[in-house]
């Protein structure tokens, strides 16, 4: 697979090691004729050792073949968080270090996410595009303000902060992009 291919999460080969990517940062070329550049921050699997390296976008990186099995958060085990297989019910416990940021997402029985597994050992959990979560703390509404709309910080029950509407108060529940950490609209 080629490194300007790669996604986010997508697990790959690297110097005798299996590596799942966190991160990616594109850096266009300086003046004609350069390569874009790909840096990828990465972990080990399993181990979770960070590796930051750099790429060409045709430089190859063989992608590991690994099972995604559907999955529900069901609890915290200390550090760990141990989800529950959708078809089957194997619980699978990864450390917080491996769920890394995405903790601030996973809210009880979150569904609709996925465990990857390689040869029987979870190593990464792939959230769904977008996650429910409620506003818990937010600055009231500014009235007579102007007509331009101004975001706000909001705290959410799981404890990140994200810039909201003005429009949203506490306890509304609202729409997260897991990939951005934005705001996606108010839910249901």
């Amino acid at each position: 697979m080629k490194a300007s291919e790669i996604k986010k999460g997508n697990v790959v080969e690297y110097n005798n090691g299996v590596y799942q990517i966190r991160d990616i940062e594109r850096s266009s070329p300086q003046g004609r004729g350069g390569n874009v550049r790909f840096r990828f921050i990465m972990y080990s699997v399993p181990g979770g050792n960070k590796l930051d390296a750099s790429f060409d976008a045709d430089d190859n990186l063989p992608e590991v073949e690994l099972l995604r099995r559907l999955a529900t958060f069901s609890y915290k085990d200390g550090d760990a968080f141990v989800f529950l297989d959708d078809e089957d019910y194997t619980s699978y416990a990864l450390d917080a270090d491996v769920v890394g940021d995405d903790a601030g997402y996973i809210t009880e029985g979150l569904g609709g996410l996925y465990v990857q597994v390689i040869d029987d050992q979870p190593v990464a959990v792939q959230l769904p595009q977008s996650v429910t979560l409620e506003v818990v703390e937010t600055p009231p509404e500014l009235k007579g303000g102007t007509a331009t709309k101004r975001p706000k910080p909001a705290k959410l029950n799981t404890g990140i902060e994200i810039m909201v509407p003005e429009y949203i108060s506490n306890g509304e529940r609202v729409l997260v992009n897991t990939t951005t950490g934005e705001f996606a609209g108010r839910a249901d």
